[in-house]
């Protein structure tokens, strides 16, 4: 029997005017806050707290230390557009987070982003461990 592998989120993206270039399709920069967007979605239907509680409950942060983004093809405005956020990996202080951008007609992704975050308390901006009890909702379940 496979495992079913770790949770995964996905929602409609919506895609507003103001996201785009002059060229009309999704300003590259604009892909990183997406994905931020799809953390928070993550943390609030898979985690089960909204994101802003998280900061301001436990005091703790995620901000990003490596992001590495790749366009297949361009998202314009309108486009019928699904964003899937999957947690890859847990690590000690860290956690590896893989977006995929899927165009509704098309059967691969049009853009993948893989981002690196990390456990921060919000005081200090020091690393911390991931605790017990986010680790088990972040992490893959078999």
């Amino acid at each position: 029997m496979t495992s079913p592998g770790p949770p995964r989120h996905r929602f409609r993206l919506d895609v507003r005017f103001g996201d785009l270039d002059s060229a009309g399709i999704v300003y590259y920069p604009r892909y990183l806050h997406f994905c931020h967007v799809g953390m928070e979605e993550y943390f609030r239907h898979v985690v089960g707290i909204d994101y802003p509680a998280f900061l301001d409950e436990h005091r703790l942060g995620l901000p990003a230390v490596r992001t590495e983004v790749d366009h297949r093809r361009p998202i314009r405005y309108r486009d019928q557009v699904d964003l899937e956020v999957v947690v890859e990996r847990v690590g000690s202080t860290s956690v590896e987070w893989h977006h995929r951008f899927w165009h509704r007609d098309i059967a691969e992704p049009s853009t993948e982003a893989r981002i690196v975050t990390v456990l921060v308390d919000m005081a200090s901006f020091e690393k911390r461990p991931v605790p017990g009890w986010l680790r088990a909702r972040l992490a893959p379940r078999g």
